[in-house]
Parts: C-alpha cells; structure tokens; sequence
C-alpha cells in the first residue's frame, strides 16, 4: 500500500464529489470509482468529476454479489416476518466489502466515502472509533455500525466535519462541480417507488397468500400477504374498528398479521443479534448506560446495554419505546461514540 493513495467512492452526488475534492486538496493520489450494482446506473456525472479533479476513473460490475448479498437476503428478511435494512448490508457488502477488497487490490491506503461521521483515533485505548458527524441532521453513523477496526484505520470519511450541509455545496459550487446543487436520492436503488411488497413478488415470482388479521387473538380480517406490512402501519389495513389499529407483530410461520392500539406498539426491552462491537475491545461485565437508535433517524432512547455471554445483547428502555421492528438495526451510542450496533431480534 502506499501512504497517500486513496480510492474515492463515487456516486455521482455532490458528497462523493467534495470529498473526493477534498482528498485531492489534502495532497493524497486519488483515483475515483463506481460500483454497478443494480443496473440502469449512470456513469456520466461521476466520471465528469474524476475528469476535471484529473483523477483516474473505474467502473466495478458488483451486480451479482449485490444480488446474493443485499437483495437476496431483504426478500429472505420480509419473507420471515422482519423488516430489513438493504442500505446497511450494501455499506456493509459492497462499499466497505467489494469496493475496499479492490481499494487493498490497487494498492490504496484509503477508501473514501461522502458519509456524514467521523473516524478517531483514540491514543488513550489504542481502538478507532466512529462519531457522529458534526452535522445531526445527516449524521449517518447508523448505517456504518458494523465496521471493524481494520477497516476504520483505512478509512477517510471528509465530510464528517462539518456542521452544515451548505457548506458543502459551496465547496461545490465555488470549484465548479457540475452536481453542486444536485438533489439527493432518498429511495433504496433497487426499488425507487417504494413499493416493497410489488418487487418481492416480482422477484420471487411467488404468490403470498392471504392470512388472519388477529386482534386480541381472534381473526378479524383478511391480510394481503406478511410481505405487505411493517410493524407499526396504520394506513392501508383496510380493517374498521372503534380506535386506529397497527401493525403490532408479524408471523410468516402461521401467516397473521396481529394488530392493536398504539399503546400495545410499546416495548420495554429488545435483544439484538450480530453484534458489532466498536468503543470497547471486550464486552464490558457490567451494563452500560446507552442512547439508543432504533430506525436510522430515529430520536435516540435512553437505556442500559446488558451484554450477554452467548455474544447477544439486551438493551432495556428507561422509558418504554414504540414500535420495536425486527430485523432492523439498533447502534448504542456514548455520547456522539458509537458502542456498536446489532440486528433486532
């Protein structure tokens, strides 16, 4: 490897774009590059900026591994009654898999990314440890939770630093990128129109038949397929009844939906599976006082971490938390560090 080769992951937004800037600015080699995951992508504003920044430019075809890795596993999740998080398992795969596995390849020190958080190195402890970026609002250290240490020594994350998506776009602007002003994509890539339940069977090419709406452990409609539900949805249930009803609870094993009030969506405790553990090189014997996120905006709760011996962890709310979904992320946080994250059993 050589100390100042870096390998910038390009999108063709305007993150991807400043800090590849940003990196050129800072005296490292950079050369930028472009995953194909889903087809249908375009090159054009990412190569743009490689070409006027004078950085090398490549395309990766990781089409099939985002398949086995990322979609095959969001239609096994939905499948088994959970509510999955694709963009978590593609950072994990492909951007911080692929992408860093080829950065190694090429001889790069460095992969960089436009995430909003930090990577610091604490002398005190000898560990790297990922913060929250300055910017709340597009902190996006959730989706990053299962890093390791190996990958936090080679990873530069620019955009961690400032406080104001603006100031972005200025750098932008001021250094004329053609995408300064280009409008961020919110929607998972391979389902642009949000509609989850269409492209599961669409995918499969399976039938998921009706089952029992259950209320108070008696059927008292018929759903459209577990596929079709989230914990916590109100609308588009099609049941009529004295209060708003939610979804509270999903069995692909008996096919139901069970439903309640608002006031039954609220858990006191969850546990969490596929721990990553980051602030600590061992789990800590004592709990730990954690703010804890749930969903990846989510405001953060305030809880004790139990940390058990069979590597799972049970998180207990000092005040109890609405809809708890499995099979999304939970990341504990001290403060702006993040302790680690799980899976939601």
């Amino acid at each position: 490897m050589t100390d100042n080769k870096a390998l910038i992951a390009m999108s063709g937004g305007v993150d991807s774009s400043v800090s590849a800037l940003l990196m050129k600015n800072g005296g490292f080699d950079c050369a930028g590059a472009m995953m194909n995951l889903y087809g249908g992508a375009s090159f054009d504003d990412a190569r743009a900026v490689c070409e006027k920044l004078e950085m090398r430019f490549y395309t990766f075809d990781f089409s099939g591994d985002f398949k086995i890795k990322v979609i095959e596993p969001f239609v096994c999740s939905y499948e088994a009654g959970e509510t999955p998080n694709p963009c978590i398992e593609c950072n994990r795969f492909m951007k911080f898999g692929r992408l860093y596995e080829k950065a190694v390849e090429m001889g790069c020190n460095y992969i960089v990314t436009g995430h909003y958080a930090r990577v610091e190195f604490d002398e005190r402890t000898g560990r790297y440890l990922l913060k929250k970026a300055l910017n709340t609002a597009k902190d996006q250290s959730y989706v990053l939770y299962f890093l390791g240490q190996e990958q936090l020594a080679h990873i530069k994350l620019p955009l961690g630093g400032f406080a104001d998506k603006t100031e972005v776009r200025k750098i932008a602007e001021e250094n004329g990128l053609l995408n300064a002003h280009k409008s961020e994509s919110q929607d998972i890539c391979f389902i642009p129109d949000g509609d989850y339940a269409r492209f599961i069977r669409e995918y499969t090419g399976k039938d998921y038949p009706r089952g029992s709406f259950m209320l108070h452990n008696e059927p008292i409609g018929l759903h459209n397929g577990v596929i079709s539900y989230t914990i916590g949805q109100r609308k588009g249930l099609g049941i009529s009844y004295s209060e708003p009803l939610y979804v509270c609870k999903k069995s692909a094993i008996d096919n139901t939906v069970t439903l309640g009030t608002s006031a039954e969506l609220f858990s006191s405790e969850f546990t969490l599976k596929n721990f990553n553990l980051i602030f600590l090189p061992e789990p800590p014997a004592q709990p730990l006082k954690v703010g804890v996120r749930t969903r990846y905006h989510s405001e953060e709760a305030l809880a004790l971490a139990y940390f058990n011996e069979d590597g799972t962890v049970t998180v207990r709310f000092d005040k109890p938390r609405r809809a708890i979904a499995p099979g999304q992320a939970a990341v504990l946080y001290d403060g702006d560090i993040v302790v680690g994250g799980g899976t939601i059993t």
